[in-house]
């Protein structure tokens, strides 16, 4: 892994704890060489995150609104692919199933014509 690439949409907030976006970048860098680099692009909306943390979206619908986000965001065309080239995508969700990142790889892998390794660490 080359780069860390953080989708999180609060990345420097309390909650953050250890991983505030500063110490990451900081402890990547100085333990394993690793660039950290923010991808708000990625990240969802902080309304569509509040509809569904408050459980007003259940997660098909808000499966359905991420990924209509990163269209109208233009994301396969702006987001260069290289910058993806052992990386590894961060956000907060522990396991892939309700994870916008799981969203976003699979989004990029589609409309990049395929040739994207997807892998759950």
């Amino acid at each position: 892994m080359k780069s860390v690439l953080d989708t999180r949409l609060h990345n420097s907030s309390q909650l953050a704890g250890f991983a505030k976006r500063e110490d990451l970048s900081f402890f990547l860098n100085t333990v394993a060489h690793i660039q950290y680099r923010e991808v708000p692009e990625l990240a969802p909306t902080v309304e569509l995150l509040d509809r569904y943390r408050k459980r007003r979206l259940a997660w098909p619908e808000y499966a359905e609104a991420y990924v209509a986000l990163l269209r109208e965001r233009d994301v396969a065309s702006r987001l260069p692919r290289e910058l993806f080239h052992d990386g590894c995508l961060l956000c907060s969700e522990h396991e892939p199933d309700h994870c916008h990142r799981r969203l976003a790889a699979e989004f990029l892998s589609k409309q990049w014509g395929g040739g994207v390794e997807i892998v759950h660490l």
